[in-house]
This record gives structure tokens, C-alpha cells and sequence, in this order.
């Protein structure tokens, strides 16, 4: 996801987008330590798009 799109979007939507990345997070460690992850560099982008989303909601909460 694009920085830009995730800036529209309301405070409430993005720890939404935030605990569903977290739980696909999980599942992908899972499907990982039991070798059945057939594309790894998805956990990689999950894992920066949810930085992503965290750095937007502090930018948020602090205007």
C-alpha cells in the first residue's frame, strides 16, 4: 500500500488495516516455521506495510 492512500483514510480504518495485517503477519510465521510458505517476500511486505500504517496513525494522533 501507497503512504499516500493510507493518509486519506481515517484513524479508526488504518488499526483496522493494522490488527488484519498483524493477524496475515502471524499466519505467514506459522506457514513459515512449517515450511508451507511459497512466497516469502509477502511476509517482508506485510511487514512494511504495517510499519507503514503505524507511522501514519502516530502522525495522525499527534495533530
Amino acid at each position: 500500500m501507497k503512504a499516500k492512500e493510507l493518509r486519506n483514510k481515517s484513524i479508526e480504518e488504518l488499526r483496522k488495516l493494522a490488527e488484519e495485517l498483524r493477524k496475515n503477519i502471524s499466519q505467514m510465521l506459522l506457514d513459515k516455521s512449517l515450511r508451507k510458505l511459497t512466497k516469502p517476500h509477502l511476509l517482508r511486505m506485510a511487514k512494511k506495510d504495517l510499519a507503514r500504517i503505524l507511522t501514519i496513525i502516530k502522525e495522525k494522533s499527534k495533530q
